[in-house]
């Protein structure tokens, strides 16, 4: 068993205006954003399933060319190598989780370590 306390976790910014606090385990990753407003995430895809839960704030996504705002308390499922962008229309607190565990992300967090 391990138990995490997220808030002293260090936020790690792997791109202008999100902030991320970074679980790994062997399957899977867990990311709890904050997102400034106005900050755009690049059109992207990876080879890992992706769930993006919203807790506060409006995110806009635009996944295999559908555009739509995402709303507190809103979850969407992005298949693994689905074309995906998105842009915070107000600040925002996201989670999100990656399977399998996304090794990027391990590694951008053992290099600071």
């Amino acid at each position: 068993m391990q138990i995490y306390n997220i808030e002293k976790i260090k936020a790690l910014s792997p791109m202008d205006g999100f902030r991320g606090r970074m679980v790994h385990t062997r399957d899977l990753t867990i990311v709890y954003w904050e997102i400034d407003k106005d900050s755009v995430l690049p059109l992207h895809k990876h080879l890992n399933t992706q769930t993006t839960h919203v807790v506060s704030g409006k995110l806009e996504l635009c996944i295999s060319d559908v555009t739509r705002v995402f709303n507190a308390g809103e979850l969407v499922v992005i298949d693994a190598n689905e074309l995906h962008s998105g842009k915070a229309l107000t600040p925002c607190s996201v989670i999100d989780t990656f399977t399998p565990a996304r090794e990027d992300y391990i590694q951008l967090q053992d290099s600071l370590i």
